[in-house]
């Protein structure tokens, strides 16, 4: 209980120092350019909350199921995250080896990982960090003018690896972006396991 504390604290205070100010309209700033960020395809399934993903490069296209569960509000007004649990699902016929290759890049990993244990399903905890956010023309997030972007932060395993994700449903994009060096092996490594 006392690690989950502190690492949604530590979570609350990051995200707080990574804030614009007010005049400039900005509420989170992810990364500074599009070269920290993966962007691919969504689409909605029949399943509420539910969207497949598709990147197509290089004659390769990797597939995947992303479920987001409810959110809880964290009760603190000064910080008005909400957290919930969400998991990432084994599509078939899905060839993943150029997007984990570009997103190794973009999460600054060093290793690709090549043999893992497949699953069908990666459980993962998330936080929304912003919803109505806009796109800047340097990639930022802002909310004024008021957009169609939910910013997340997603962890995985217990709480060793930190990726951001970001969505906008009504343009049916989504994308990974780096949160830190430091997490890119092991968000790889496991994102691998589904992919």
């Amino acid at each position: 209980m006392f690690r989950r504390t502190s690492v949604v604290l530590l979570c609350l205070l990051s995200m707080s120092c990574s804030r614009k100010t007010a005049q400039q309209g900005a509420v989170w700033e992810p990364h500074q350019n599009a070269s920290d960020s993966l962007e691919f395809e969504i689409t909605p399934t029949s399943l509420p909350n539910q969207w497949l993903a598709r990147y197509a490069s290089k004659g390769k296209t990797a597939k995947f199921r992303i479920e987001l569960g409810p959110t809880k509000d964290s009760g603190d007004t000064s910080q008005p995250f909400s957290f919930g649990k969400g998991k990432f699902l084994r599509e078939p016929g899905s060839d993943p080896t150029i997007f984990l290759a570009d997103l190794a890049t973009v999460l600054q990993a060093k290793v690709v990982a090549t043999k893992v244990q497949p699953v069908d399903t990666l459980n993962f905890g998330y936080t929304v960090l912003a919803r109505g956010q806009a796109r800047s023309a340097n990639d930022s997030f802002s909310n004024s003018p008021a957009g169609n972007w939910t910013a997340t932060k997603i962890f995985l395993g217990d709480d060793e690896g930190e990726v951001f994700f970001n969505f906008s449903l009504s343009e049916r994009k989504a994308e990974f972006s780096i949160k830190d060096a430091d997490y890119g092996d092991y968000v790889i490594s496991e994102l691998a396991k589904v992919f």
